[in-house]
This record gives C-alpha cells, sequence and structure tokens, in this order.
C-alpha cells in the first residue's frame, strides 16, 4: 500500500482504478494502463457472451425447423448463460475492479445470490440437456414419447426453480452475511460448501455417468455393424464418422465443463481444511474462468451444429430483415 500526501489528505493508493481519501474510495483521475486493459478484457468477455448466446436464442425463437424439444433446452440454456452475461458479468467486474468496496454487504449478497442462481440454471440445463441426448441415442424408438414439449417444459421449469430455491437460499439463511472488508469472497467459500453440492457436484456426476452411458451404447453399436454381415462398408464406414462426431461433441462438451468450473468448486471445498486463506486474486480467476464457460458454450455450438452456423450467416447477414426467412431449411 503506497501512501502519498495531497491537499492535507492521507491518500493511499491501494488498486491501479481506485484511491482511498481518508476511507473514501474514489475512481482514479489518471488511470493506469493496467486498469483500462482490465476494463477493457473484462468488458470484452461480457459483450461476448452477451451477443453469442443471443444469437443462439433469436437463431432457436425466428427459424421453425429449429421448434424442437431438444433445441428447447439449448434456448434455456442460452437464456441462463445469456443472463450470466448481463448480471453475473458485470457484478463479478465490479468486484474484481472495485475489490467489493461499495455497499458491502448488499453488494455481496447481491452478486452471490445472481451468481449461483445463474450459474447453477446453466449447469442444470446442461444435466438436461445430456438427459435428452441419452434418449435419443440410447432409447431411439422411445425418443419423442419420452422426449415431448410437455416433458422438456417440466424439466426447464425444474432447472429455474430449483436454480432460483439454491440462490436465493443462501441468502435468506444468512449463510452470506460476511463484509467485504472481511474478505466476503473467503466467507461466500464457506458459506456456500452445501449449495455447490446441490450446483455441481451432483450434476456433474450425473453427466458423467450418461455420457459415459452413451459412449459405451455407441461404441457397442458400432461393433454390431462391424460383425453383421449384410452390412456395406459404407454404411460401416458412415456410421464409423457419426460415431467419432459424436464421441467427440460430447468430449467437447464435458472437457470444456469441467475444465471451466472444477478448479473454482474444488478451492471451494478444501478451502475451510486449510490454514491459509487462498488470495483473492487466485480465487477471482478461478471464478472468471467458471464464467467464461456461459461465453464458450455458443463457440461449441458454432463449431459443432450446422444449423447454427447457417442461422447465424443469416441473422449477421440482416437477411431475417429483408424477407419471411423463418421456414428455412438450415440442415
Amino acid at each position: 500500500m503506497k501512501l502519498q500526501l495531497v491537499a492535507n489528505q492521507s491518500v493511499f493508493t491501494t488498486h491501479p482504478c481506485y484511491e482511498s481519501y481518508d476511507s473514501i474510495y474514489k475512481f482514479t483521475s489518471n488511470p493506469s494502463f493496467s486498469c483500462v486493459a482490465l476494463y477493457v478484457f473484462l468488458g470484452s468477455l461480457s459483450l461476448i457472451t452477451v451477443c453469442g448466446n443471443l444469437l443462439v436464442i433469436i437463431s432457436i425463437i425466428y427459424f421453425k425447423q429449429l421448434h424442437t424439444p431438444d433445441n428447447y433446452l439449448v434456448l434455456s440454456l442460452a437464456v441462463a448463460d445469456l443472463l450470466v452475461g448481463i448480471l453475473v458479468f458485470p457484478f463479478s467486474m465490479m468486484f474484481t475492479v472495485t475489490s467489493c468496496w461499495y455497499d458491502e454487504d448488499l453488494f455481496c449478497k447481491i452478486r452471490g445470490s445472481f451468481d449461483v442462481t445463474l450459474s447453477t440454471a446453466s449447469i442444470l440445463n446442461l444435466c438436461c440437456i445430456s438427459i435428452d441426448r441419452y434418449h435419443a441415442v440410447c432409447k431411439p424408438l422411445n425418443y419423442r414419447t419420452a422426449m415431448n414439449d410437455r416433458i422438456i417444459a417440466f424439466m426447464i421449469l425444474g432447472c429455474w426453480v430449483t436454480a432460483a430455491l439454491i440462490g436465493i437460499g443462501i441468502i435468506i439463511a444468512g449463510f452470506n452475511q460476511g463484509k467485504c472488508e472481511g474478505n466476503c469472497v473467503i466467507d461466500a467459500l464457506i458459506s456456500t460448501t452445501l449449495a455447490c453440492i446441490f450446483s455441481f457436484y451432483i450434476p456433474v456426476i450425473i453427466m458423467l455417468g450418461i455420457y459415459l452411458k452413451i459412449f459405451l451404447v455407441v461404441q457397442s453399436q458400432l461393433k454390431s455393424i462391424h460383425i453383421t454381415a449384410c452390412q456395406t462398408r459404407k454404411s460401416t464406414a458412415a456410421f464409423s464418422k457419426m460415431e467419432r462426431k459424436a464421441t467427440k461433441t460430447l468430449a467437447v462438451v464435458m472437457g470444456v465443463f469441467l475444465l471451466c468450473w472444477t478448479p473454482y468448486f474444488l478451492l471451494i471445498i478444501f478451502q475451510p481444511l486449510t490454514y491459509d486463506a487462498t488470495p483473492i486474486n487466485v480465487i477471482e480467476s478461478l471464478n472468471w474462468l467458471t464464467l467464461s464457460n456461459s461465453m464458450l458454450n455458443p463457440f461449441i455450438y458454432a463449431f459443432f451444429y450446422s444449423w447454427f452456423r447457417s442461422a447465424v450467416r443469416l441473422i449477421i447477414s440482416g437477411k431475417i430483415f429483408q424477407g419471411d426467412f423463418a421456414n428455412s431449411k438450415l440442415f
């Protein structure tokens, strides 16, 4: 902490963007390069997240070919990720930049509630998508019956209600009572341990089990084709290509998800067992890593789903404003 004297006032330089005048924090009149770069970088993450998920939402709502139960789950996920970009990113950016100096108690509660609720909604929607994929791959004959519009609607409603109960429950139960000067992030780590079990660990175990089952079923189907004499080489090759794409998709989706979320939630579990407090910079970096999953999901769609690439081209080019393309064939 660097001490300076300005007009008989004690000025403490505690942050690249803020200064303290007798315990009153004000934005510095001469922000450093690191301050500007921090604002630009974090603001860009929020903008990319909002734009990417907004494209997914517009695509599914506008194009009638995409009005299917499985895409409704993708739509719900995109809405959760969009709200993360609109609400959680700015709150997290304010904390990262200001170290939670303003309205500490209320600020931390609002930030924690939005963060937990929307992040949990995103994870639970991913879990529901894995359940949908399980029925599509492992039980294709019963898929339309098991995954109809009514059941999908109940699944989506359940995701959001559960996420809201967990997020609001943390505040009502008084788990997030710590003030920022006492490192509200550290307090939140301990207070949200039970919540993270329901919002992360249980859904992850479910998703891993489901995707493992899907992988084993696809492998079994591939072996059956190889040993069936009536199958042609062409059909075997086609199925092999499909199997490789399905496996790669599952690997990327789960790999990106686990890469973004696991470090932060492992820290939450093991933090209470350690004697030394984890530096706030480390915690904030891991928190931004979790939030980046909401930014990366649209890129996963763009890479693996041709319908999304086709829809984005029509939207960005402005063609949907020049005529009726709602019935366009995207794939």
